[in-house]
This record gives C-alpha cells, structure tokens and sequence, in this order.
C-alpha cells in the first residue's frame, strides 16, 4: 500500500469521481479540483506526490497550469491527460516537463501502474538529493585556527599533485573522510567517482571481493559477476577507512594493486587494471601495528610517503566556536526551523570540555540541541553533564551568572504552574509583561 497523494485536476466532475474512488482503493490518497485556478491552489497548499493534469479545460488550460506548477512546485511530478489524440500537445507537454502524457480512455491498471514508478522516481529523487546535499555539506573544514590553515595549505598542494596514494591518520571523529573528500573534490572534481569502505566491517573474504570482485560462483553468495570497488572507483578516488583493520592476506593484495594498478577479481585468471587514487585512514599507530605484526611494514612504508595528520578538536579551541555556528545554521537549514544560538557562558563550557568524540561529537551535540531547542538560546543548563562538569575557561561575568539564576527561577515557576504564564509570574512577584520581557531576553519560551 502506498500513501502517495495524487491531486486530479480534470473539469469533468464524474470522472474525478470515478478517479477518486478507483486510486483510493489503490491505496493512494485523493484532491480534486475541477478547474485550473483550484488546481493550481491546491498544488501550492497540499504538495501532493503526483498531479494528473486535463490538458483541455474551461478558463486555465493544461498547458498554462503545466507552465504554473513548473514554476511554483517544479518538484512535483506532473502526468497529462487529454480526451484528444493531439500529438501536438502531447510533445509540448512533455517538452516542459511532464512525467507522462495518456490519452482518455486509458487503463486503470496502466494508470495505477504509471502513479506508482512516477512517485517511487520522485521518492529516489528526494533522496539522491539528500545524499548529495548532506555529501557536500560534509565536505567543508571550518576552523580559523593556524593547524586548520596549514592542513587546508596540505590538502590544497597535494590534490593536484600526482601523488595517488595517500594515508590521513587522527582521533575518531576529527573529519578524516572530509579530508579524503576535499582532495577528491579538489583534485578529480565532482564529477568522477568517490567511492568508501569501511575495512572493519568486512571479514577477509567479503573485503577482498568487494575490493577487487568476483566471479559468479566464486565465494559463497556470489550469484554473479561482482564488479570491484577498484573497478568502480576508476578515474576518481578509492578510500579506505579504518585501514588498521584490514586482514594481513588482503594487505599483500592491496600492496600489488598500490606498486602496479593491476588486480585480479576473486575466480578469475586474468588482470585487470585501474587508475584509481587511494586514500587510506586509520585512528591507531601504524607503527605500532608493525610492531604487533598486525600490519604489513611493506604497506605501511607504501602509504605513508605522504602523511596527513588530522589535529583533535581539543587542539584547537578556537574553532569550536565557528564550527557549532556552522552545524546549528546548517541543521536549522535541513530542519525548516531558526538556529540555536549558544550563550557567552556555554561557549566558555564548550571551549573547555577536551572533545574525546572530536567534531563528529559537537556536530551531534549541535543536532541534538536543534531538535531539542529549535530557535532557543543555549545556556549551560542545556548542556550534557560530562561537559558543565569541566570547569570553564574563564569565570563567569555577572550579569551571565545572574542570567542563570534567573533562567533557573523562571523555568522552576513556569514548571510548578503547569506552564500558565500569567500564574508563574505571581510566583516570581513580576507583572505578566515583566515575565514576557524576560523570557524573550533569556531566549525562553
């Protein structure tokens, strides 16, 4: 059952009728609107999945609606439909955008059928977009600070240079994939393949077949050809995350591949070869793992002719600050809502707390606030406890010490009062208006 709502604008009154009753046994939920202006209205306010559009109506005809809807909702996919067989207007419509084009009388099931992939296309659609939005949102590093501008100088000569394998190391959670995603972007562009895998969460067998492929029937699950990331990520970028964790039996093979291009898929004779630039990453010592003789020396001396290591947020306190303004301005943005803003007392708290999670942990924290406290000012009280805990850097100014209290006294009243304004401010012995003033001031609700 699908939950797609389709808006029919048709003049035809029973055939709306007829529409409405046969989609909604389909599963789909149903407006109508009988001429072009309704329509038009009803597009704008409802934002349905699909629309199937008259082309020949009284007043607006389909083709103005068309040229309307693209211009006001052009994310909704549009489906024409006509009584006549005007090839005509059927090539103008589809010209300017619309989905389908189906002559009346038409099969119901046909009709069904076509809703159907129109909405799971605008579904995919949606969530490309996503994806791509949210894949280049992570590809900023915000910071002002002198290890940021050197690190951002290294990226920016090493991207266009033709070094194609390179090893960025740091802490969990200090953007080591937004540094493989700067170089891709700044040395293949956008529009080449970047392709990542997680080395942990592969066991040996399922790691090197889907880094290298496999032949149909070769390991058990492979039902046919599996093409290898290798393979796939020619002419872009090949990063391997967690490279710590790959199994020494695949690190010999990947050491073929970084000395000579050349690999050959699981059950199969013959090699093949890619230009593929590889970026490895790990959170662990390498050097030590040599050691342990849990990683190759060979491989390590291989990738480690470029290092680039990444500074833990506690290193650089300065950009704390700049990057939650970032992430609360961004997941404002994704969340239709205002941004939070964070008081001068939980910057000071937020700049002393040593960030073990490093950016991904102040880049969820921020999240959080945001569902929590969508527009709202940040105070300490907002806070989790493993950071007030932290002493600040510097002591807290008066007035931000008596704003504290005063935000704890007014939300104890308004708690006790069950949320009544006017009852909360008898209890703090301040008119309404008073309580009105305060609560705008300390960013409360």
């Amino acid at each position: 059952m699908t939950h797609t709502t389709v808006l029919i604008i048709d003049d035809e009154v029973k055939l709306t009728q007829s529409l409405t009753f046969t989609l909604k046994q389909a599963g789909f939920e149903c407006l109508r609107a009988h001429n072009g202006s309704d329509g038009c209205k009803l597009a704008l306010k409802e934002k349905p999945g699909v629309i199937l559009l008259d082309m020949r109506m009284p007043g607006k005809n389909g083709i103005e609606v068309l040229d309307w809807l693209n211009e006001q909702v052009p994310e909704i996919p549009v489906l024409m439909m006509s009584a006549f067989d005007d090839t005509k207007d059927a090539v103008l419509a589809i010209k300017m955008g619309a989905v389908d084009y189906l002559s009346k009388p038409f099969d119901v099931d046909e009709l069904i059928h076509l809703i159907q992939e129109t909405s799971k296309r605008k579904q995919l659609e949606t969530e490309i977009q996503y994806l791509r939005d949210r894949y280049t949102n992570d590809t900023t590093f915000i910071g002002n600070s002198p290890l940021i501008r050197e690190l951002r100088d290294q990226i920016d000569r090493l991207a266009n240079s033709q070094i194609n394998t390179l090893l960025v190391s740091g802490e969990t959670g200090v953007g080591k994939a937004v540094v493989a995603k700067q170089l891709h972007l700044k040395g293949s562009g956008d529009d080449t393949p970047f392709v990542e895998v997680n080395c942990a969460t592969l066991s040996e067998h399922q790691i090197e077949a889907e880094l290298f492929g496999a032949e149909k029937g070769s390991l058990p699950g492979v039902v046919s050809r599996l093409r290898g990331l290798v393979e796939i990520a020619h002419g872009g970028t090949l990063f391997l995350d967690e490279i710590s964790e790959m199994p020494l039996a695949v690190q010999a093979k990947l050491l073929t591949f970084l000395e000579t291009r050349s690999y050959r898929p699981v059950g199969l004779p013959r090699e093949h070869r890619s230009d593929v630039r590889v970026i490895a990453a790990t959170n662990k010592c390498l050097e030590q793992a040599v050691e342990d003789q849990t990683f190759r020396q060979d491989l390590f001396f291989r990738l480690n002719v470029m290092p680039i290591e990444i500074p833990p947020l506690r290193d650089r306190d300065k950009d704390i600050g700049l990057l939650a303004n970032y992430f609360a301005n961004r997941f404002a943005k994704e969340a239709a809502t205002r941004p939070i803003s964070i008081s001068k007392a939980a910057q000071s708290y937020l700049a002393t707390y040593p960030w073990p999670g490093n950016v991904r942990e102040l880049k969820n924290l921020i999240e959080r606030l945001t569902i929590l406290q969508p527009g709202q000012t940040v105070g300490p009280e907002q806070l989790p406890a493993e950071i007030v805990t932290v002493e600040p850097t510097r002591p807290l100014s008066i007035e931000e010490s008596m704003d504290g209290v005063e935000r704890t006294m007014i939300q104890d009243a308004l708690l006790k009062s069950g949320g009544k304004k006017g009852i909360a401010a008898e209890r703090l012995g301040i008119s309404r208006h008073a309580l009105k003033r305060k609560l705008q001031r300390l960013g409360l609700p």
